[in-house]
């Protein structure tokens, strides 16, 4: 490939990162916004959500445009699909911490002290994933990538014990159960986010080994294992 495609397709990657770490921050305030309740806070995370979406856009529209323009092969055809891919779900998850923060813009904070060592539990595991995801993506690290799909059940486990707790609390105090419902929005974003996270480590797993790993269990392969390119 030309000079001007590896320098175009380098800054695109670039630019693709500067979403991730704008996302990353968007989920640590909404976070903090449900877990110590900052009505300011959340305001600030939902008025971020355009810088986002606007990013989404400009990274696929010059995505599209390398790929009519120089018709790439092998690595680099991995390398614009992932980053197509990544910068799909980076959205997402911004509209997850968007979600959150809505909420925690009315949540009582009784309501929120009663479930925060497991919504706590819930951020940690998640912005964990989260920045794991990006540091694979940002490094081509199969390992990293790894380990935050093996991380994915514990979030999972974590999400279905609040969807027990809120049931039980939900029947026994029913004048909160708007409240409840609301704690329960929460942790179903985070577990959403989570797998988001997920879906980027099985992308730079695509992209540095050429496996598909988004539909396998128990450690089956796809795909070459020494891929052209």
């Amino acid at each position: 490939m030309t000079t001007q495609f590896v320098h175009l397709l380098d800054a695109t990657r670039r630019r693709s990162l500067r979403m991730a770490s704008l996302v990353e921050d968007m989920l640590e305030e909404a976070a903090q916004s449900v877990l110590s309740p900052d009505e300011a806070l959340a305001e600030r995370v939902i008025s971020r959500d355009r810088d986002v979406d606007e990013g989404e856009v400009e990274v696929e529209s010059e995505v599209i445009r390398l790929l009519a323009l120089y018709q790439p092969v092998g690595r680099d055809l991995r390398l614009l699909c992932t980053i197509l891919k990544v910068n799909n779900d980076l959205e997402r998850i911004a509209d997850c911490a968007v979600n959150m923060a809505q909420r925690a813009k009315h949540l009582p904070a009784p309501v929120v002290h009663e479930y925060a060592a497991d919504l706590r539990q819930m951020c940690v595991s998640v912005r964990q994933s989260v920045r794991r995801a990006v540091e694979a993506y940002n490094h081509e690290d199969v390992e990293v990538a790894r380990l935050v799909m093996a991380g994915d059940a514990a979030v999972n486990a974590l999400y279905v014990r609040m969807i027990r707790r809120v049931i039980v609390d939900t029947s026994t105090v029913p004048d909160v159960v708007a409240a409840h419902l609301d704690i329960l929005s929460v942790a179903k974003n985070l577990e959403r986010i989570a797998d988001h996270a997920c879906n980027v480590a099985e992308d730079v797993v695509f992209l540095c080994t050429g496996q598909i790993v988004r539909h396998e269990h128990g450690g089956r392969q796809t795909g070459p294992a020494n891929p052209p390119g």
